[in-house]
């Protein structure tokens, strides 16, 4: 419901996110922050609780989580959250697949947090480096073979819907990205290399307990001539993102979304110019996103001089407030003439379903509240 009315009242600052004077910018929004908005401005910072029960945030680092394809060249991804639209699972493979695999209930959205290398797909050889996402469509068969070097560490997003770009609206059809600049494959069949079998891996949700089939082939399924279509894979390296800016408003989440399915939505934050006119809140408010849960990977960079931990998996449930610590807000205004530029690295998804952490993740929550 859109209101008719934008009311002020009390102790308020003129601009929005902006000349706080001492108070704590705490927004209650609708939406994800499309929707009506509140804007509250309080004496303490909202961030400031402990928690118990079912609803809390967790924070882990993926270094610290091990998926059985770590070690194991036979084994899967593990998965850290899930809900009916998604499941988000983090993948460390450092060899080969000795099979294939073929996500089949939904399609596959994968970061590359670490290394690089090649997917052979039905559309042809992929490769891969860090920075990249890689998008798979639902039931397409492929095959990673990651390159020596850093460890490979994916971060996968398997939709129960299609992924999709965003509505341009009046930013245009290069919001959020340029469509050039996608890598697709070229077609490149692999002969038979004299094995019995070929395995393919249907990857889906439990069924009996059990969450794969095994499809076995006579022929290698990476076998396609040609193909033509609007329905591929791909990858697109987040230092070729469009990043939106304003000098005057630190914009909100969603003017850095990156694609989207029902209920899932993937957002870029990425190096950009800090804003320049005084009294600018340079970091994002406190808010509760009451009508999504929210995940940040943290995938590099810095926030005006402070590191920001490589591979930190933040989970923050809807309805529980979270937002930078008061200590870098006010670092953040101190340092106002000695930073122009914001160098963070940072991947988030937001769900409309609450996520229900795995026992993985909650075995090694970082107990942060």
């Amino acid at each position: 419901m859109e209101s008719f009315t934008h009311l002020r009242k009390g102790t308020t600052p003129r601009r929005v996110h902006a000349d706080l004077d001492g108070l704590k910018d705490d927004e209650l929004g609708r939406g994800g922050f499309t929707g009506r908005t509140a804007n509250l401005y309080r004496r303490h910072d909202p961030t400031e609780f402990r928690a118990a029960g079912p609803l809390q945030p967790t924070d882990v680092l993926a270094s610290e989580l091990k998926p059985s394809d770590a070690t194991d060249a036979t084994g899967c991804p593990l998965l850290l959250f899930s809900n009916p639209d998604c499941r988000v699972s983090l993948s460390r493979r450092p060899e080969a697949m000795p099979f294939h695999v073929r996500y089949v209930d939904g399609d596959l959205l994968c970061f590359v947090h670490q290394g690089a290398g090649r997917l052979e797909t039905e559309f042809g050889p992929l490769p891969y480096r860090t920075g990249d996402w890689i998008y798979l469509p639902k039931g397409c068969t492929w095959r990673q073979l990651p390159e020596k070097g850093p460890l490979s560490a994916w971060l996968m997003v398997e939709a129960a819907d299609e992924f999709r770009v965003p509505p341009p609206g009046p930013l245009g059809r290069h919001w959020p990205f340029d469509p050039s600049q996608i890598v697709i494959p070229e077609p490149a069949p692999i002969d038979d290399d004299g094995r019995d079998e070929y395995l393919v891996r249907l990857m889906h949700r439990p069924v009996n307990g059990v969450e794969t089939t095994t499809l076995r082939y006579a022929h290698n399924p990476i076998d396609v001539e040609g193909w033509r279509g609007d329905n591929y894979a791909f990858t697109f390296n987040i230092a070729d993102y469009n990043v939106i800016t304003s000098d005057s408003l630190h914009l909100p989440p969603t003017v850095h979304l990156f694609m989207q399915a029902t209920g899932v939505y993937v957002c870029n934050f990425l190096p950009k110019p800090a804003e320049t006119v005084p009294g600018t809140e340079r970091t994002p408010w406190y808010h509760r996103n009451v009508d999504y849960d929210e995940i940040a990977f943290f995938h590099g960079g810095s926030l005006y001089g402070i590191p920001m931990p490589p591979g930190l998996i933040s989970h923050a449930p809807q309805g529980v407030h979270h937002g930078a610590p008061e200590k870098a807000r006010e670092r953040a205004r101190r340092k106002f003439d000695e930073y122009d530029s914001v160098d963070w690295q940072v991947i988030a998804i937001d769900t409309r379903q609450r996520l229900t952490p795995s026992p993985a993740v909650l075995a090694h929550d970082l107990g942060q509240h």
